[in-house]
């Protein structure tokens, strides 16, 4: 079953982006703990603004994160919780300088650069072999988040590196500050 193309919903909810005045902070609740991830619009600014726009739109609440592997990344952003759905639509690739490191937010997609939808991951440890092949826009805002993203990375899988536990993500929050704001 094809999922809904929410690409009008998204563009209708980042209408009122602006990267050059503000700075934008994601922040899931999952059934594990708070994740605030920083963005990088510098670098990828259409994941960034998709991002946001599914974040606003309560694309993720309630989805879980379907695929962990111990060391190395854990993954959520799928509507079926199987690692095959999507927003309906995709976004080219951003490829850019940024490495995959510990607490790194990067876009999950298929074999074709340009695939990329709603699913991401999340880092546990440096993946270079991921550099300039995946495309990286955020990173955790803080020690406490990359705890919980380690703490998610811990918890026991089974076939297809599902949790055997389900771990979701309760919310999604789009907080906004101005530049000025931040930098005082």
């Amino acid at each position: 079953m094809a999922s809904a193309n929410r690409k009008s919903d998204v563009d209708a909810a980042t209408a009122d982006l602006d990267f050059a005045a503000n700075t934008y902070r994601i922040e899931f609740d999952t059934t594990l703990g708070p994740i605030r991830l920083d963005l990088f619009p510098d670098a990828a600014p259409e994941h960034c603004r998709n991002l946001i726009g599914l974040s606003r739109i309560g694309y993720y609440d309630g989805l879980l994160f379907h695929r962990v592997i111990a060391g190395f990344m854990i993954q959520g952003g799928c509507p079926s919780g199987t690692g095959t759905g999507g927003p309906g639509y995709t976004i080219r690739a951003e490829f850019n300088r940024l490495p995959h490191e510990p607490g790194t937010l990067s876009m999950a997609r298929t074999n074709d650069p340009n695939s990329a939808g709603s699913q991401f991951f999340l880092c546990l440890e440096k993946a270079p072999h991921l550099d300039r092949n995946y495309t990286v826009f955020g990173l955790t805002a803080d020690p406490a988040s990359l705890d919980t993203v380690r703490k998610i990375g811990r918890v026991p899988t089974g076939a297809n590196d599902r949790p055997k536990t389900d771990v979701a993500i309760r919310t999604a929050k789009v907080e906004c500050q101005t530049r000025a704001a931040r930098s005082s």
